[in-house]
């Protein structure tokens, strides 16, 4: 199976990894690491090692974050950097870790499910467009 990072700027990490849950029960092969104000980037990078070291059995790995060039994410790259089973993610959303963790268990594609929730996330923000619905009187008044 896919493992799974998930990391990001405070609570992001396990908070989102709450909602996640909260859907779709807990996960296996799953690991979160929040970025802690009181956090330097060596701590950061010291907890994602452990976290890596938890999935080492998995197959390959995909590193979920909250935003493309924060410190996490750079120190997630950095970590992946030269290791074929590791993909970063960049811009994470709920919708992206719901499909993940529904599908990994069926596709084992390391970059095929990268790709998949990527586009996953994109598909899934919108701008909601309130209509204003405009009511005819009916014949018999009302």
């Amino acid at each position: 199976m896919i493992g799974l990072l998930v990391t990001g700027h405070a609570n992001f990490g396990s908070g989102i990894t709450s909602s996640v849950n909260l859907i779709a029960g807990e996960q296996e092969d799953y690991q979160y690491v929040d970025f802690l104000p009181t956090y330097s980037t060596e701590d950061l990078t010291a907890e994602m090692t452990k976290a890596l070291e938890k999935l080492n059995n998995c197959e390959g790995i995909i590193i979920f974050t909250d935003l493309m060039g924060g410190t996490p994410f750079n120190v997630a790259a950095q970590l992946g950097r030269g290791n074929d089973r590791i993909r970063v993610l960049g811009g994470t959303n709920l919708p992206m870790l719901v499909e993940i963790v529904m599908s990994r268990k069926f596709m084992d594609d390391l970059d095929g499910l990268a790709d998949s929730v990527v586009e996953t996330g994109k598909e899934q923000v919108i701008k909601y467009e309130f209509k204003q619905v405009v009511q005819e009187d009916s014949e018999d008044g009302i």
